[in-house]
């Protein structure tokens, strides 16, 4: 089958509460895609350099050490301009389908609204750290907090799963007021049957973006 080309690169991006099964979907999409022929690229944040892998251990696999909500967004901020300089921005520019768990609105539900940092603040250093560089579309993969909670157990508990339930659901609480702000980008799913129900969903979201930027002939 000959390469899917597009007119320019597409950004997805996949946020959602602790286990709301974002990291399973963004990988299926990208497998979808591949198989379709489409130059994609699965990534993710905290992440995907070899910077950003070692912000990700600091941050998420880090016992015993103390970090704060500030200390957090800084470092969340610096592996994100890393990733955006070195693998996003890149392959964007080579007209591919770049697919990154989790991006900036992440930052904003966690440290913002979970946190209490001031939301300006943090839109301004996703600025900086981005180059203003926003997502073609966010899929929000939504769950009930304890449900997310319960599922993430499951698979080992990092030092952002282990904060307290109220901090969690003021993280799903504000990922929704970001949906809201922003319909045209932030596409709600909610994950209440199968992966493959879920899945569907995911495809027809994306797919519309994706088909908006495909080249003729």
């Amino acid at each position: 089958m000959a390469q899917q080309n597009l007119e320019r690169g597409v950004f997805i991006t996949f946020e959602g509460p602790e286990g709301c099964g974002k990291s399973t979907h963004a990988r299926l999409l990208c497998d979808f895609l591949k198989a379709r022929s489409f130059d994609c690229v699965l990534t993710r944040e905290p992440g995907g350099t070899k910077a950003g892998e070692e912000i990700r251990r600091i941050l998420l696999h880090s016992d015993g050490v103390r970090i704060s909500d500030l200390t957090e967004l800084f470092l969340f901020e610096a592996a994100r301009s890393q990733i955006v300089r070195e693998v996003i921005g890149p392959s964007l520019a080579k007209g591919k389908i770049v697919i990154c768990d989790r991006f900036s609105d992440a930052t904003m539900a966690y440290q913002g609204y979970g946190g209490g940092i001031d939301l300006k603040s943090i839109d301004g250093l996703n600025a900086v750290a981005t180059g203003g560089l926003k997502p073609d579309i966010t899929i929000l993969l939504d769950v009930d907090t304890i449900t997310g909670l319960d599922r993430a157990k499951g698979k080992g508990t990092d030092r952002m799963e282990k904060k307290e339930i109220a901090y969690h659901k003021r993280v799903r609480a504000g990922y929704l007021k970001l949906a809201k702000a922003y319909p045209g980008r932030i596409k709600v799913i909610k994950v209440t049957g199968s992966i493959g129900d879920t899945q569907a969903l995911v495809k027809r979201e994306a797919g519309r973006v994706i088909q908006r930027h495909k080249r003729a002939g």
